[in-house]
């Protein structure tokens, strides 16, 4: 991750808004410099915009909130450092009209992501801003593919491990059926084996068999979190419980065997912090927990 003073870095700045798609002038200070007064974080965006890096849009139903995102010349500069070295950018950057269209999404993965940043800060976990990666691809073949709305990084100092997570901010735009698909969907990348490419000579004897995709990238498997947005405590309810029922089908059973798959509301985060038992097992709703609680139970 980048090693950059907490009260400063143009670079660190850009980064994070690259990799972020987009961010809130607060959003970012608090996640790059939240000891510092926030006019410093201010002029910093406008010294970028005025060098062409970043850009905003302006939210007329937010107070006239400014949301920021790299150009593609900031893409461009960002894709060539190491922290980034992975990063794929968006294919609208730089387009004002898919930033505005975006925003609302957008702006909630990254207040999601901010969450588990400030409650690793105030634990002495280790979570640091470019550990959240949003939008990581993973190919199932046939041009199909999971992309989660964050992959998460973080070091629990208290276990000593490293968790991964991905993570699905839901903001009640889709009906609960389509949201309890993507059970099945990460059930898939669970099992998903590439097949060789046609013309590939057959697997010499003695070979290992193919394995799974997910483990060139992770040694275990990223538990699954659901964060349930844009509707209340009636509506996350009824979504839960849309989770739990596809839980129920017998062909997930291996997967959430070996997989946590926890859901809760955007609203106990932000009030509790990720770290506090405000979820709840898709197998056991009824249950709260940590996200970080045993895979195995």
């Amino acid at each position: 991750m980048l090693k950059v003073d907490a009260g400063g870095g143009d670079q660190l700045a850009v980064a994070v808004l690259a990799q972020y798609r987009m961010a809130t002038t607060e959003q970012l200070h608090l996640l790059i410099a939240p000891e510092v007064r926030i006019e410093q974080t201010r002029r910093r965006l406008v010294k970028l915009r005025s060098e062409g890096l970043i850009d905003r849009i302006t939210l007329p139903q937010a107070g006239r909130t400014r949301a920021w995102f790299v150009t593609q010349y900031g893409a461009q500069i960002a894709a060539e450092w190491p922290e980034l070295r992975h990063w794929q950018p968006s294919r609208t950057v730089a387009d004002r009209t898919a930033a505005r269209l975006k925003v609302g999404h957008a702006l909630t993965v990254t207040e999601t992501g901010l969450a588990f940043v400030q409650d690793a800060r105030r634990r002495g976990d280790i979570c640091q801003p470019l550990d959240w990666i949003p939008e990581v691809h993973h190919p199932l073949g046939s041009s199909e593919a999971v992309i989660p709305d964050a992959l998460l990084y973080y070091r629990s100092t208290d276990e000593g491990v490293m968790l991964r997570a991905f993570v699905e901010v839901d903001r009640a735009t889709m009906g609960p059926e389509r949201l309890a698909a993507k059970l099945g969907a990460y059930a898939r990348l669970h099992q998903y084996v590439p097949t060789p490419p046609p013309g590939t000579r057959h697997r010499p004897a003695g070979q290992e068999p193919a394995r799974e995709d997910w483990r060139r990238r992770y040694p275990l498997f990223p538990r699954l979190l659901f964060v349930l947005d844009g509707t209340g405590p009636a509506g996350v309810e009824t979504r839960i419980q849309a989770l739990g029922a596809a839980a129920r089908d017998l062909a997930l059973a291996g997967f959430l065997h070996k997989v946590p798959v926890l859901a809760a509301p955007m609203t106990d985060l932000l009030q509790h912090g990720p770290a506090a038992p405000v979820w709840r097992p898709v197998q056991d709703p009824d249950q709260r927990v940590s996200w970080m609680h045993s895979r195995h139970p």
